[in-house]
């Protein structure tokens, strides 16, 4: 089988890693203002460097900044589009006794626009330390989320009387603009984080989505439309994922459901390169919904969990990749762990051997599957 050139790439991840102690420590001495901005991105840039190297020598060639400048993987870089307003997250404790997080509102409260490069720097930073051969990617969140999260009660009246097209079109813009900004540095790998196709598969999230005044079975082919606006705009030899997740907060999660429901509108009908999509346990279904993957495109199985540290067996996951071969042809998959290991700046329940061995995991059986990782 022949060697992937471009990404994603046979062993694959999808981006944030378990944060060192060190940089916790100075994200906690900036919050109580006892270093300024420049000492922590000084503290940010050493975590990075070492974090390109660990990636580097277990074998990936996708490689990220481990999300060490978020504190949320959305929040972050929602708040700093023109138009959007997030609240802070709230850590609730659940009837299974554990610690969840309150999904944080997002507000379209004015014309939606790019107002400043977002991801710039930081790429240019990732770069700047990556060796020859490797390919940095950047993590983004999907569109979507400025309006799932709330419907039309999230998205300010007055800015926009009518949703359609106004309010898909400027968002799809300022996301264009933000690609291209990253392209111009020299950034041709992007991925967008979506958890909102993954709840549209869990029947508690379709009902609520209709008490809000939306059709659950029309908002997969809607914001297949929306997602396609975006791909109009970004530069042509970009390469454009989408990860799908039902939640990754302290190795919990808040939705279940095989992705039947939107499987057609999300491999079919969005012009996106490639999908990261999570089945590493039951709450994903079965590989049936593959059958929808035209040619051209790649989905990479999330089969290793980031939620928890027992490490999966090299024939386990061979044997599933068999599985899902049989519903979308083998040089079209390629392998990766099912979310990044830490979403928020909290992390899962795993630790970084755990995460380690995860990763080389991932790269060893791609190696053994499909001749390259």
């Amino acid at each position: 089988m022949s060697n992937r050139s471009i990404p994603p790439f046979r062993a694959d991840h999808v981006g944030s890693l378990l944060r060192p102690h060190y940089l916790l420590e100075a994200r906690d001495r900036h919050a109580k203002g006892e270093i300024d901005a420049a000492a922590l991105r000084q503290v940010e840039d050493r975590a990075i460097t070492e974090a390109v190297h660990f990636q580097e020598d277990i074998g990936l060639k996708s490689i990220t900044d481990g999300e060490f400048r978020r504190t949320y993987f959305h929040l972050d870089f929602l708040r700093q589009l023109g138009g959007v307003v997030t609240d802070d997250p709230k850590l609730v404790i659940g009837e299974d006794g554990k610690e969840h997080l309150l999904p944080p509102g997002i507000r379209v409260v004015d014309k939606v626009r790019h107002v400043k490069d977002i991801q710039r720097a930081d790429f240019q930073y990732l770069s700047s330390q990556l060796s020859k051969g490797s390919t940095p990617k950047v993590s983004i969140p999907s569109p979507t989320m400025l309006h799932f999260r709330g419907g039309r009660h999230g998205i300010n009246e007055q800015a926009y009387p009518e949703l359609e097209p106004e309010f898909y079109e400027d968002v799809a813009k300022a996301y264009g603009q933000e690609l291209h900004s990253l392209y111009d540095a020299g950034c041709r790998y992007v991925q967008m984080d979506d958890t909102n196709m993954a709840y549209l598969c869990d029947g508690h999230m379709r009902e609520a989505a209709r008490q809000r005044g939306d059709d659950p079975n029309e908002l997969p082919h809607r914001y297949a439309k929306f997602i396609n606006r975006v791909v109009a705009h970004k530069p042509k030899d970009m390469v454009l994922a989408m990860h799908l997740c039902r939640g990754n907060f302290k190795s919990t999660y808040a939705a279940e459901g095989n992705y039947e429901p939107v499987a057609e509108a999300l491999l079919s009908e969005m012009h996106l390169d490639a999908y990261f999509m999570e089945y590493d346990d039951d709450r994903s279904g079965d590989f049936r919904p593959l059958r929808f993957l035209p040619k051209g495109k790649i989905v990479v199985l999330g089969l290793v969990t980031t939620k928890f540290s027992p490490l999966e067996s090299k024939d386990d996951l061979k044997r599933r990749i068999d599985e899902a071969a049989k519903h979308a042809p083998i040089e079209q998959l390629a392998l990766s762990p099912q979310c990044g290991f830490s979403s928020t700046v909290h992390g899962n329940k795993v630790s970084v051997d755990d995460e380690r061995a995860k990763l080389r995991l991932v790269v060893e059986v791609a190696r053994d599957v499909w001749g390259d990782a």
